[in-house]
């Protein structure tokens, strides 16, 4: 049976190297005393504390729910990207800056996409030449397969982003959320792609995302590459293109939504979260990767 890294619920890790170890960021609901976003620190990767909830949450009519944050440091402050709303309704994609990776992050005031049917999962990416980059999920309606598909935009600013491109839609009966399920006015079979996260070697960038509904066993992360954040973007034939799935010998079940980080001596580390054997809740784990820019490939190696 696969051990969380973590001992409490920690869903949609975000998993970012500082000076004195590492932070864990995760999903979380605002709490009595306005904050959001718990998270927790490790100077290992083996041992963690908790550090309480990081972001000063927004106004109580703005949401309770804040949904998979990530933080980068850029221009000599800390920058969660994240997103808000009522349920599983209403999502806008929001940032909010901190002096340190632990906050308080305070909202800086901007929805990054108030032209968005719905938005979630920002992540923020530096490519090798210096250029920064939010992808994150977006709605969409006109497409063959109607739902949640990843998109990218250049961040020139940290509060601001530019022209929205497309980066993959869904293309497969396991991506799909729920059938005939009433959104934006309408009844669809809702697919569902999320939790783009973008790491780079040797000019070649690997893009992980999740498809699928979260609360099941059918959850799973894969896989594609690309040269520049605007693609093309290239997935390896079926199945080998899967990195997570639901797995009986290790415990697993739906397995999704990751962050990639390195280890204390420069390895490549994925964290995502899967649920409990009860479905309470959903746990951090982390696994070693395997990145081979050649092939190029990615796989998890334990």
């Amino acid at each position: 049976m696969s051990a969380p890294a973590y001992g409490h619920p920690l869903p949609d890790p975000d998993v970012v190297r500082t000076d004195d170890g590492w932070i864990a960021y995760g999903t979380g609901p605002r709490t009595a005393d306005g904050r959001a976003v718990p998270a927790a620190v490790s100077p290992d990767l083996r041992t963690w504390e908790a550090v309480g909830e990081v972001l000063e949450a927004l106004p109580e009519e703005a949401g309770e729910s804040y949904w998979a944050p990530e933080v980068c440091e850029r221009d000599g402050a800390w920058w969660m990207y994240y997103s808000v709303g009522h349920g599983d309704r209403g999502h806008h994609l929001r940032v909010a800056r901190a002096g340190t990776p632990r906050g308080p992050f305070c909202d800086q005031g901007v929805d990054l996409t108030p032209g968005e049917l719905f938005a979630i999962d920002a992540s923020p990416f530096r490519a090798a030449d210096g250029s920064w980059w939010l992808f994150f999920a977006r709605d969409v309606l006109d497409a063959e397969r109607v739902g949640t598909h990843l998109a990218v935009a250049p961040l020139p600013e940290p509060t601001r982003i530019g022209e929205i491109v497309p980066v993959l839609a869904p293309d497969a009966d396991w991506q799909i959320f729920a059938r005939e399920r009433p959104m934006h006015g309408g009844v669809h079979d809702w697919h569902t792609l999320e939790g783009a996260h973008v790491l780079e070697r040797e000019g070649v960038l690997f893009l992980s995302f999740s498809g699928g509904s979260y609360q099941g066993a059918g959850y799973r992360t894969a896989w594609a590459w690309a040269r520049h954040p605007t693609g093309p973007w290239h997935r390896p034939a079926d199945g080998e293109d899967i990195l997570l799935a639901t797995d009986e010998t290790t415990g697993l079940i739906g397995p999704g939504h990751n962050s990639f980080t390195t280890g204390p001596d420069g390895e490549d580390v994925i964290a995502f979260h899967a649920w409990d054997p009860e479905r309470t809740g959903r746990y951090m784990h982390l696994r070693r990767l395997e990145v081979d820019p050649r092939g190029p490939g990615l796989r998890i190696v334990d």
